[in-house]
């Protein structure tokens, strides 16, 4: 579904992304996990084309994406839900709502999606007159999602859905992952907790430095320590030994 090969982006001098390949498959959960400063949120803006490659294909569906505006790529049928959520503070959940169906001209069907995502989030229902910039953290994550899902992705990239959330609402997420998953959305999911990932996701990935440095499937051994060496830095460490 959606193929990344040699993906190269840099920010001035610093080159963040060196060379990432990778494969999301459909009608699949497909994280990437890794320590901060990896690249992670790094490649989800040049997924989204909000950053542009200095080299590389990114392939979805067949088609290649690099080059084409972030509003392109979302009509195609890819969303993202930015780090931090990123909703519109100033407008109301259901304006929040209609600006993440900007692309679309089937006003009778928006306003049906609009209240299925009231149905999916009711807290966002309760809300739906209020600034977004008034909402709980848990909640502007919920609205980033919705607003999402209002394009009709057919593949939903996350960047660090549970990042600043507690952990009642981390598995609240987490659950909401699942379902969408269940009903046929297939997700490519940024994140730094790997217990939670590991729980929903069919296939992963661990970046480190730019680079893509494991590929496997949740509960193999081999990526377990893997992950650890990672995030405790003991990878790192072991390659800098005489």
């Amino acid at each position: 579904m959606l193929e990344i090969a040699d993906l190269a982006t840099a920010y001035g001098k610093i080159q963040a992304l060196k060379g990432v390949s990778l494969t999301a498959k459909a009608n699949q959960v497909t994280c990437l996990l890794g320590p901060n400063g990896a690249g992670k949120s790094t490649l989800m803006l040049t997924l989204a084309g909000i950053l542009r490659p200095q080299r590389g294909s990114v392939k979805f569906e067949g088609e290649e994406l690099v080059g084409l505006t972030p509003a392109q790529i979302v009509a195609r049928g890819m969303a993202l839900v930015p780090e931090n959520r990123l909703v519109f503070p100033g407008l109301t959940v259901r304006e929040n709502l209609l600006a993440g169906a900007y692309k679309r001209r089937d006003n009778v069907a928006i306003r049906s999606d609009i209240e299925a995502m009231f149905a999916r989030f009711p807290r966002l229902g309760e809300r739906q007159e209020q600034r977004a910039g008034t909402l709980s953290g848990g909640e502007q994550q919920m609205l980033a999602v919705a607003r999402a899902l209002m394009s009709r992705p057919r593949l939903l990239l996350m960047d660090e859905p549970s990042v600043g959330l507690a952990p009642m609402v981390v598995a609240e997420i987490f659950s909401i992952v699942r379902q969408l998953h269940q009903e046929g959305v297939s997700l490519f999911i940024v994140e730094q907790n790997a217990h939670m990932a590991l729980k929903v996701a069919q296939h992963f990935y661990l970046m480190e430095q730019g680079s893509v440095s494991f590929s496997g499937n949740p509960g193999e051994l081999a990526a377990d320590e893997l992950i650890q060496r990672a995030y405790l830095g003991q990878q790192r460490a072991q390659r800098s030994e005489p």
